[in-house]
């Protein structure tokens, strides 16, 4: 029963993959998995949120960083 009761609360990851495709947020099925599972374990999804925000305007810095010295920015 209570496997039953935790899929009802929270949408198949192929629901959640779908919305963030819609949203455009950039944010693949594994990193979606992870989030999902740091959310159902308490972590405030604001605040991860906050980091995903923070990750990326240090991955698009080196990746500025990089092209203007010549090099390969870092991968997504």
């Amino acid at each position: 029963m209570r496997r039953v009761q935790s899929y009802q609360r929270r949408p198949p990851i192929a629901a959640v993959q779908e919305m963030s495709d819609l949203l455009d947020a950039d944010l693949g099925r594994p990193a979606l998995e992870v989030l999902t599972r740091l959310c159902d374990q308490g972590v405030n999804p604001t605040a991860l949120a906050a980091v995903v925000r923070e990750l990326r305007k240090e991955r698009d810095a080196l990746a500025a960083a990089a092209s203007q010295a010549g090099g390969e920015p870092p991968r997504r």
